[in-house]
């Protein structure tokens, strides 16, 4: 796909989207695994499932139901990902975050993602949660690779700091205020859709990463290259492979995930309630 094609097909979703709403929300909340019960707690006010979207992918993986809602959440309208795109489901990076570009068009600022990840650090525990401060995408292919576009960002944008600060801090901030446990660190992408050997969990672990996970680092490339601000979680939801000794699956991690839930829920509300 050209420059042009690709760009002309985020106009169109973005047209489509904008003429389902009857205003834009600024913030845009991506649900990963076990996030999904949150829209049970939300004042709903459009539903639009992804295959009505012109352009955008399928979702194929369990717990990523394939939704865009807007809604209010702690009185704050959003946009709702109700599931996300991966390159392991064989869409290319661009494909899997062409929702970002079609946010980032539609004059969305802020993205804000969770995800289900394994600790590397072991000293966060399945089920806890972890605030992203930086990542590792050695392993990911550049959704910006091929022709720039302009449009959004330049050519060889800065990374130095993909993930919001002041966002973080109002995250931390709720974290304490609720009392539930959030960890701060690194998190490293890798493919997928096989987990991690653990010969490449040790060599991550020296790389300075404290989960792993198979999204998230793509769309916050795409995002802050679009010039919107970024805040990641990611749900520990199994230590990584070799750590534990335990074969990882899954259902493992859609146990943990569920079992989260409602910190999750209650750290969002909470955080959205600053914004």
């Amino acid at each position: 796909m050209t420059k042009s094609d690709y760009y002309s097909d985020v106009l169109e979703a973005s047209e489509y989207i904008r003429s389902k709403v009857t205003e834009i929300p600024d913030v845009c909340l991506v649900l990963g695994s076990g996030l999904g019960p949150l829209t049970d707690r939300v004042e709903t006010i459009t539903e639009i499932p992804y295959e009505d979207v012109p352009h955008f992918p399928k979702t194929t993986v369990a717990g990523h139901d394939g939704k865009l809602l807007v809604a209010k959440l702690s009185g704050v309208l959003t946009f709702i990902m109700k599931g996300r795109f991966h390159y392991y489901e064989g869409y290319s990076t661009q494909e899997a975050t062409f929702y970002v570009r079609v946010m980032a068009k539609l004059g969305v600022s802020t993205l804000v993602m969770t995800n289900a990840a394994g600790g590397i650090n072991t000293a966060m525990n399945p089920s806890e949660l972890m605030l992203i401060t930086d990542h590792i995408g050695l392993f990911c292919d550049s959704p910006l690779r091929g022709p720039n576009l302009d449009e959004f960002g330049p050519r060889f944008p800065d990374q130095t700091r993909v993930y919001d600060k002041v966002l973080s801090e109002k995250m931390i901030e709720s974290a304490e205020e609720l009392g539930i446990p959030l960890h701060k660190g690194v998190y490293a992408y890798t493919r997928g859709p096989q987990y991690e050997t653990p010969a490449e969990i040790r060599a991550l672990k020296v790389l300075g990463a404290d989960a792993v996970g198979m999204s998230t680092v793509a769309e916050a490339i795409a995002a802050s290259h679009s010039g919107m601000k970024v805040l990641a979680v990611s749900c520990i939801t199994n230590f990584a492979a070799g750590i534990s000794g335990q074969p990882l699956s899954h259902s493992e991690v859609m146990e943990n995930a569920n079992k989260s839930s409602k910190n999750s829920i209650a750290l969002m509300e909470k955080f959205f309630s600053k914004l």
